[in-house]
């Protein structure tokens, strides 16, 4: 399967608005960072994407993404949710309903806040078709297994995902010590990294590189990264086997 990076950004992204700072005004791509999402591509063709942040259509208009087949939720926060109504677009083109799949409490969060999405097939296409099923054990979908990751975000407690041997792990605070036996055998990990310094619900540079170096995947991402964080000063601070992500990189995962 093929994992591209959507978005690697904050809730802010960047450039900030109204910011001046060396990021912000940097020519480098590798810089300009829109709010974190993820998309899985398996290799029959179906399409998984991981949240739906409000820099989705600007997302799938860049990717040329004219198909997703279902969408799993880290969780409920705004960057991270509230491009629900661009999936629309995709129900529109495919003509069927799309599968969201998401912690019971996110489930609660997005009936109340988006009931109006949740809805069956008709000849109606104005408004996005989707379903919500809520999942709390690894289950399966088109054909591949999906494992959820209890992880702290704060006093949130939200999902990462393991799908096959790679990992998505956004928002974090702490992981768990009873889910480092779901992240054994990686080949690929995409950690939060917000800032340098330390953050109430977000690990910053030293935590994630410690986190690295205990799940021990044999490659590693940075991703959801403020504009304190300028693309080559931080590639220069990780160690071998570390990269930092950026919008568009695409990963090849066996």
């Amino acid at each position: 399967m093929q994992l591209t990076m959507l978005g690697v950004g904050s809730s802010a992204g960047t450039p900030v608005v109204g910011c001046r700072c060396a990021t912000c005004l940097s020519e480098d791509l590798r810089n300009k960072r829109t709010r974190c999402s993820s998309l899985i591509t398996l290799d029959s063709g179906e399409n998984i994407l991981i949240d739906t942040g409000p820099d989705l259509r600007d997302q799938a208009l860049r990717e040329n993404i004219t198909r997703v087949d279902a969408v799993l939720y880290t969780h409920t926060h705004a960057d991270h949710l509230h491009g629900i109504d661009d999936l629309r677009a995709f129900c529109q083109i495919q003509r069927k309903q799309i599968p969201l799949y998401a912690k019971p409490d996110a489930v609660m969060h997005i009936t109340q806040k988006f009931g109006y999405v949740l809805r069956e097939p008709s000849d109606f296409w104005d408004l996005p078709v989707l379903r919500i099923e809520s999942i709390q054990q690894p289950f399966e979908l088109f054909g591949v297994t999906i494992t959820p990751i209890p992880v702290m975000h704060g006093k949130s407690h939200i999902f990462g995902y393991r799908i096959g041997n790679l990992a998505y792990l956004t928002d974090v605070s702490e992981i768990p010590e009873s889910s480092f036996s779901l992240l054994e055998g990686l080949d690929i990990v995409l950690l939060d990294c917000l800032r340098e310094t330390t953050h109430p619900t977000h690990i910053n540079i030293e935590q994630s590189l410690t986190y690295i170096g205990r799940i021990k995947a044999k490659q590693s991402y940075m991703i959801h990264m403020t504009h304190e964080l300028e693309y080559t000063f931080l590639t220069d601070k990780l160690p071998k086997g570390v990269f930092v992500g950026f919008d568009g990189l695409k990963l090849r995962i066996n």
